[in-house]
Formats: structure tokens, C-alpha cells, sequence
């Protein structure tokens, strides 16, 4: 999903967009063009994640995650994001939906799937499961304050990395490192830099090879 239409679907979640010109919607999510706002808003439509009542005018959000049938989640795809080298970008249309039993995934607005790709998190510990390439990574977009030892999707310079968080507060810096069978080095970033905790890892869905 592009950062615009992710920042548009959560200020969905806190406000009602309908009284809002397209220039005010992006005044509110840093995007000086109107029309730019008007083709994320209409991707999110396509993408029912946003609805329009064309007779009143008005903006809802239709959550994702919603039960389909008695104890099933569908939880929208948004694509892959990189758990090896920063190359795959999070920038990514809606490919489908990922229905999971309530027993495996716990129901909360705002969770969307990605699919890991890369090895550098194959020894990493979400719940008793590692991350593969291929396993299917549930994201909480609801949980973006991470604490040290968390497990996140990160986006810099629009591209998304899975990696586990530290906030190291001495040297004013935070590190996102790989936990892998192969030696990674860690992701350094400025507090000032481009940079977004888009979600953190919720659940791993193993994707049998």
C-alpha cells in the first residue's frame, strides 16, 4: 500500500473525512496536490478499504479483518516487504485476501498481511514461529510505539523491511536488526530520518514449502 493512502486510511480511523476538502485531506497527510489525494482516495475505494455514499457524499472505512464466516478472518494481502537486503518496495496494491481461523488471529482493526521475502529473519521468535521466505506476516497497523525487542514493519524511503526494533536512546539512534542463519548487518536510522513504524508483527502464518 503507497504511504499516502495508508496515512489517508488511519486519519479514516480517528475522524470522519466528509467535511473535508481534498486540499485539507492533504494538508493533514503531508501532500500538497489535490488531485494526487483524489487518486489515493480512489485506489482505497477499488480496494474497499473506503466507501462513498455517492448520494450524501459520505467517507467510511470499511475495517479489514471482519469475520467472513463463523470463527474465519479475511485480512487483506498488501503485497511483500523485505525481510533481507531493503529492495522490495511497500508501495503495493491489495492482491487478495488471507482468510485465518479466530483460533490462529486474534480479531483487531487494522491488521493486513504481507509475505516475507528474504532469509534474515529465519531465527527470529514471534510466538514460538521464525519468519520465512513466503510465510504470510500479519501486521498490526494499530501498534506503531514499539519497545525494544518488538518485532516491526518498518518503511524508509517507501520500501519495508521486517526487522526487530531498539531504540538506542545514548547514541540518539535506532537499530532494526535481522535475526538469520546468515550474517546481516543491522539497518541504522536518525530519529529525523524518513522513516515509519507502519505496524508491528502480530502473528506468522507458515506457508508449508
Amino acid at each position: 500500500m503507497h504511504i499516502i493512502q495508508h496515512k489517508i486510511l488511519s486519519l479514516a480511523q480517528e475522524k470522519d473525512l466528509s467535511p473535508y476538502t481534498l486540499r485539507q485531506i492533504g494538508q493533514l497527510v503531508g501532500e500538497p496536490h489535490p488531485q494526487k489525494i483524489r487518486h489515493h482516495l480512489t485506489q482505497l475505494y477499488k480496494k474497499n478499504l473506503l466507501k462513498l455514499d455517492s448520494r450524501t457524499g459520505k467517507i467510511e472505512i470499511i475495517r479489514p479483518g471482519t469475520i467472513q464466516t463463523a470463527g474465519f478472518l479475511s485480512i487483506p494481502i498488501v503485497g511483500s516487504a523485505s525481510c533481507g537486503p531493503a529492495t522490495i518496495f511497500a508501495d503495493q496494491n491489495i492482491e487478495g485476501f488471507l482468510r485465518i481461523s479466530e483460533k490462529l488471529v486474534s480479531n483487531k482493526p487494522g491488521l493486513f498481511v504481507i509475505r516475507a521475502v528474504g532469509n534474515s529473519m529465519n531465527k527470529a521468535n514471534v510466538k514460538g514461529n521464525n519468519i520465512e521466505e513466503g510465510d504470510y506476516v500479519v501486521i498490526n497497523s494499530k501498534a506503531r510505539s514499539p519497545k525494544n525487542g518488538d518485532y516491526v514493519l518498518s518503511i524508509i524511503d517507501d520500501v519495508g523491511n521486517i526487522k526487530k526494533y531498539k531504540e538506542d536512546y545514548k547514541n540518539k539512534q535506532i537499530l532494526l536488526f535481522s535475526e538469520s542463519s546468515q550474517e546481516y548487518p543491522p539497518i541504522f536510522v536518525h530519529p529525523d530520518d524518513k522513516f515509519i513504524i507502519n505496524g508491528l508483527v502480530e502473528q506468522v502464518i507458515k506457508n508449508p514449502k
